[in-house]
């Protein structure tokens, strides 16, 4: 599994990308989500706020109920704007 982060998420998670095997009781981006935040306190202080995160899973946006895989790439970012 790749995931992802970009913008402030990557500056509060201290990476831009991180590869690991996706633990097999894991099926749902929620279910990532909830054991990301136990990797680190930057992991936990950047996904506290769900409501203020996008996600994508294999460059198509996603919910936090889409399932994953193992081999699904996960992008985590910020609402974009435009200007």
């Amino acid at each position: 599994m790749t995931v992802v982060y970009f913008a402030w998420v990557r500056e509060q998670v201290g990476s831009g990308r991180e590869e690991f095997p996706l633990p097999d009781d894991v099926t749902t981006l929620d279910g990532l989500l909830d054991w990301l935040t136990h990797k680190s306190p930057g992991h936990k202080q950047a996904l506290s706020d769900r409501n203020g995160l996008r996600f994508a899973v294999n460059l198509d946006y996603a919910d936090p109920q889409s399932p994953i895989s193992d081999k699904d790439e996960i992008a985590i970012f910020p609402p974009v704007t435009g200007g």
